[in-house]
């Protein structure tokens, strides 16, 4: 097989949606796997009678790929299989050794999960619709797929399972279906108000064995992304699995990020007056950024998110502004990462004496030199000139990066 991607590279698995194997499948190609490549790693399984279709499809207004597997009836085998059977059927298949290896761990899990359900032994477990082409299809397409974008590393956010019941061969069932719950032991999921299965047991072995963590997005440097569509249309948001791929940074890049808290709010009815000192107030409680950007709320009102980036330690604190200073009655927050490079403030001479210098940079390499506002400011008074000419003038001087 060939493999496309960069050194070191990782994939997000979004969940907000679920996940399930064709959305696995369909997320892939949309990032950029093209179906043949995937056609051509299946055909080393020695399993016929079916198609993969892949279309162009909206959810919510975001495009998307559906991914699906058309079982054909030509030669397909529609027998239950046991763990034997998918066993014999991947060892004598010619794909790589490292997707025969986690694709037999994937369906191992899916037989340990129905055998636990129905207390008995996973050897003597058929998986039902679980069994079919389909199933393969999914986890050895998905394999395949990551092989060939030279993924190294997964992560993935928290699973949204749906909520609702769910109809199988042993009849109609709570969300999540029992094997899919198994399965998740220990991944951080949660029921939304969707009322119907978001995540099945397939996707969710699929998940449950290659990644590596779920949760933050890992850092890395964004290069593409791809959106694989649920079956359904959910009123206000996309159903679909989203696939973030990038390149892992380098480790001194890596020394440089933290885990911050972001913050935020909605308003549409408080004075702009007001937001200067709320943004004062939370600087003053440790707050490492404040921003506000314009939106249209509801009904057409103008509003404002109110962003405030902080600590762990400081939200408590950053809430508590929030709710004394503002209209606001709800906040929103999460974690996030980010990478912030080194940063110092030095004296320079410059042709207007001496000035302060913001400089960013990496191990004494500066990438970004600024003049301070406040002493540019106290320039243009001084000598009477614009101040616009003076943080042109010394922001083209060489000297700011250098020491003197």
């Amino acid at each position: 097989m060939v493999c496309r991607g960069g050194h070191g590279m990782i994939a997000y698995f979004d969940c907000s949606s679920g996940i399930s194997g064709d959305m696995c499948l369909g997320a892939l190609i949309d990032a950029g796997v093209p179906v043949r490549n995937i056609e051509d790693g299946l055909k080393r399984l020695p399993i016929r009678g079916y198609q993969l279709v892949a279309r162009r499809v909206k959810r919510a207004g975001i495009r998307a790929t559906k991914a699906d597997v058309v079982v054909t009836g030509r030669g397909a085998d529609h027998v239950h299989r046991t763990w034997k059977d998918i066993k014999e059927i991947v060892e004598q298949s010619s794909l790589p050794t490292g997707i025969k290896r986690k694709g037999l761990a994937i369906a191992r899990r899916l037989f340990v999960a129905e055998g636990k359900v129905h207390r008995k032994a996973f050897t003597r477990t058929h998986l039902h619709e679980l069994g079919a082409i389909d199933c393969l299809v999914d986890i050895f397409g998905t394999l395949i797929g990551l092989d060939f974008l030279g993924v190294d590393s997964v992560y993935a956010s928290a699973i949204n399972l749906g909520s609702g019941t769910v109809k199988t061969e042993h009849g109609i069932l709570p969300v999540p279906a029992p094997a899919t719950a198994e399965i998740l032991n220990d991944l951080p999921v949660y029921v939304s108000s969707i009322p119907f299965e978001l995540t099945t047991p397939t996707g969710a072995a699929i998940l449950k064995e290659i990644a590596d963590g779920c949760l933050g997005v890992p850092v890395m440097i964004m290069k593409t992304a791809g959106y694989g569509a649920g079956q359904k249309e959910i009123a206000g948001m996309p159903n679909a699995l989203r696939i973030l791929l990038g390149e892992a940074v380098s480790a001194d890049m890596a020394q440089l990020s933290s885990k911050v808290t972001v913050v935020e709010t909605n308003i549409d009815d408080m004075s702009p007056q007001i937001y200067e000192y709320v943004m004062e107030r939370l600087f003053g409680a440790g707050a490492l950024d404040v921003y506000l950007t314009q939106v249209i709320m509801k009904k057409g009102r103008p509003g404002v998110i109110l962003s405030v980036l902080c600590d762990e330690d400081k939200k408590s604190d950053v809430v508590d502004i929030l709710f004394q200073e503002t209209t606001t009655i709800g906040v929103r927050f999460y974690e996030t990462s980010r990478i912030v490079l080194e940063r110092k403030v030095e004296k320079r001479a410059t042709e207007f004496g001496s000035v302060r210098v913001k400089i960013s940079g990496l191990r004494g390499k500066a990438f970004t030199a600024s003049p301070e506002y406040e002493d540019c400011k106290r320039i243009a008074q001084k000598h009477k000139v614009p101040l616009r000419d003076v943080l042109h003038r010394l922001s083209g001087e060489k000297s700011l990066r250098n020491k003197d």
